[in-house]
């Protein structure tokens, strides 16, 4: 089964998401409408909270975790994944926060205290180290990142277009669940 209680929370999913059989959602983990969680994904709300928004998608095999709360850090680091972001194969992403219209290349690694503003594009195998901010509109690659270049307007129709892409992949899937 792939949603599970802890310590007495149970994961919260909205209208019509998709989660893979293959998958484990654990503890204080809310899924917004129209959103989709791909094989093998791990997303361990048990410390600290794990918000994913409106048509997001996590693909096969990435690993959400969160930083928990400590005297020296009272809120510790949540996880907080805005709307119509998509999320390679592989990422981990950990304690860290993003915006709207994100996409994060296959494998990428983003760590604590990162905050992502909205329409960005964060390329395969990036690694963003913690407490770092990348601004709104740009691509990110490397290890450890870099800002490479502003994006251009196919590249900023092509982050919402993914979410609508996976939207569309999770409705074939929630329609052979169905028959």
């Amino acid at each position: 089964m792939p949603i599970r209680s802890y310590k007495g929370v149970t994961p919260q999913t909205g209208e019509r998401c998709y989660i893979d059989e293959s998958a484990v959602i654990v503890g204080d983990v809310t899924i917004s409408d129209d959103s989709s969680i791909w094989p093998l994904v791990a997303a361990r709300g048990d410390v600290n909270t794990i918000t994913i928004g409106k048509r997001t998608n996590v693909q096969d095999g990435t690993v959400l975790h969160v930083t928990r709360k400590t005297p020296g850090l009272p809120d510790g680091y949540p996880l907080v994944i805005g709307d119509d972001v998509t999320i390679g194969h592989q990422c981990m992403l950990h304690g860290c926060k993003l915006g709207d219209r994100i996409l994060v290349g296959m494998g990428a690694i983003i760590m604590d205290n990162v905050t992502v503003e909205d329409d960005v594009f964060i390329g395969a195998g990036t690694l963003v180290p913690p407490n770092k901010t990348l601004e709104s509109g740009y691509l990110y690659v490397g290890n450890p990142m870099t800002k490479k270049r502003r994006l251009n307007d196919k590249e900023m129709a092509f982050l919402a277009q993914s979410a609508v892409n996976y939207v569309e992949l999770k409705n074939d899937y929630l329609k052979e669940e169905e028959t």
